[in-house]
C-alpha cells in the first residue's frame, strides 16, 4: 500500500517545511553511473559533505543490518532513501535493495534518487519495488544548454555525447517522471544551478517538471568542481532570482543540506553516517539486544 501524499509531506525530512526530528538514512549501493556530469566528481572519503561521496559501498544484502545499526543510534528515521555514490537505475542494486527493505521495514518511507536515463523503462520495477518518493536530477530541458552541463551519456551499451546526448537525456526524464507520478509516486525534481549556463533557464525547467508531474522542485547550488572547477558558486542574490523563477509553476524546497551518499541522521541537525558505515557491521553486533 502507498504512503499518503499527506504522510510524505509529514514525515519526509526532504518534502515540505525542515523539520527538527525527522531523520533519514542513505544506502550507498548504487556504485556506478551511466552519465558524466562536468560537475559531478565521486569519491569515496569520510570529510566532504556533498552528493557523490561516501564512505563505503555496501551490498544489498548487508542494508538490513545497516538500518537496524541505524535505528538504534537514531530512532528519528522516517525514511529508507538511495542516492548514490553513483546513478541507482545504472545498475539494478538499489531496486533490489528497496525489495528487501520493503519486507523487512514496511513503515519506513522508501525514497530514491536518479539522473532519470533508465527511469521511463524501469518505471515499472521501480513501482514494484515500492518507492514512495522519487528525486530526478533534471538540470536542462534545452538540449543545448544540457550538453554544456554533460560530457556524455552511456545508454543501451552505447556511448553518446552532445546535444544528442542530451536530447536522449531529457527525453527519458520527463517521460519517466510522467509515468511514475501517474502511478503515484511523489516526485521532486533537483536542478544543479550553475548560473552562467542555466541560470536563465530555471522558468522553463520547472514549467516542464511540473507538466511532467513533479510536486516539488530543489535549487542545488553549484559546488566548484570537476570540469566546472573555475565557475563561481552561485551567489546568494542567484539563488534567490532562480527561486523567484520557479515559484510561480512549482512548490520548492529551500532547505537542501548537500548530503553524502551515506547520510544517516536528521538533516541539518546531526549526520553520523561515516559512524555507521565506516565500519563493517555483522549479524551479532546488529541482533545483540534482541
Amino acid at each position: 500500500m502507498a504512503v499518503s501524499e499527506e504522510t510524505i509531506y509529514r514525515e519526509h525530512p526532504c518534502f515540505g517545511p525542515h523539520k527538527h526530528n525527522k531523520g533519514r538514512i542513505h544506502l550507498p549501493v548504487a556504485p556506478g553511473c551511466n552519465i558524466e556530469c562536468r560537475f559531478c566528481d565521486r569519491k569515496i572519503n569520510k570529510t566532504e559533505c556533498r552528493p557523490g561521496v561516501t564512505s563505503a559501498v555496501i551490498k544489498p544484502e548487508e542494508a538490513v543490518l545497516y538500518v537496524r545499526k541505524a535505528l538504534e543510534r537514531c530512532p528519528e528515521i522516517s525514511v529508507v532513501g538511495i542516492a548514490g555514490p553513483g546513478d541507482t537505475l545504472a545498475t539494478g542494486f538499489a531496486l533490489e535493495t528497496f525489495r528487501i527493505i520493503k519486507k523487512e521495514f514496511p513503515n519506513l518511507i522508501r525514497c530514491m534518487s536518479t539522473n532519470g536515463l533508465l527511469l521511463a523503462e524501469k518505471a515499472d520495477e521501480v513501482i514494484e519495488a515500492g518507492i514512495d518518493t522519487l528525486t530526478v536530477t533534471v538540470n536542462a530541458v534545452d538540449p543545448e544548454i544540457e550538453a554544456q552541463l554533460n560530457n556524455r551519456i552511456i545508454y543501451h551499451g552505447k556511448i553518446y555525447t552532445g546535444v544528442e546526448a542530451a536530447q536522449i537525456l531529457i527525453e527519458n526524464q520527463l517521460a519517466g517522471i510522467e509515468k511514475v507520478s501517474s502511478r503515484g509516486v511523489l516526485v521532486k525534481v533537483n536542478t544543479v544551478l550553475v548560473p552562467k549556463i542555466n541560470g536563465n533557464h530555471i522558468e522553463e525547467i520547472a514549467c516542464s517538471v511540473k507538466d511532467a508531474g513533479a510536486s516539488i522542485y530543489n535549487l542545488i547550488p553549484l559546488i566548484p568542481q570537476n570540469e566546472l572547477k573555475d565557475l563561481p558558486a552561485p551567489t546568494y542574490e542567484e539563488i534567490d532570482a532562480a527561486r523567484k523563477a520557479a515559484y510561480p509553476y512549482i512548490n520548492l524546497f529551500n532547505h537542501c543540506a548537500h548530503c553524502r551518499a551515506d547520510a544517516v541522521g536528521v538533516p541539518g541537525e546531526y549526520d553520523i553516517g561515516t559512524e555507521i558505515f565506516g565500519k563493517k557491521v555483522s549479524a551479532k553486533e546488529t541482533f545483540s539486544h534482541g
